[in-house]
């Protein structure tokens, strides 16, 4: 009945206690930098949802609508569309009436929304040969 001097294992301990030390904050960063990247790309959005987001609707007779968004922190939706010139005037009135001129356009008409500083929407139309217009609504949370 001899005594028998069991072997420490205390470099298993260690090791792990690296593991967690440095493991653990290399991981975060890892998963941190590829969620940047994931949420800064820019992605197609249906068109019914990017317009409900822009507290809006598509016109009836627009064309060829391509609709993209980015969401990380802030949310940016961007809609592009064609129509006929002679509606972009009442669809703008219709669809956002408390719009109002910006300080600079570099279209040929411009349009500002602000609804209670949470969400934005910034409208260019530029006028096409053939009488359609160009329509790029941006809209963007805060």
């Amino acid at each position: 009945m001899g005594d028998t001097k069991k072997t420490s294992r205390w470099w298993i301990w260690l090791a792990v206690g690296l593991v967690v030390v440095c493991g653990l904050p290399v991981a975060f960063l890892a998963w941190g930098a590829y969620s940047l990247t994931e949420g800064s790309r820019t992605q197609p959005v249906d068109c019914g949802e990017a317009m409900e987001f822009a507290r809006g609707r598509l016109p009836a007779d627009a064309e060829g609508a391509r609709c993209t968004g980015t969401h990380w922190q802030d949310s940016y939706i961007t809609v592009d569309f064609r129509m006929p010139r002679a509606g972009v005037t009442d669809w703008l009135e219709t669809t956002y009436p408390g719009g109002k001129p910006p300080f600079s356009c570099d279209g040929d008409l411009c349009l500002e929304v602000d609804f209670d500083q949470a969400l934005y929407v910034d409208v260019k139309v530029v006028y096409e040969d053939g009488g359609t217009a160009l329509v790029h609504l941006a809209s963007f949370d805060m």
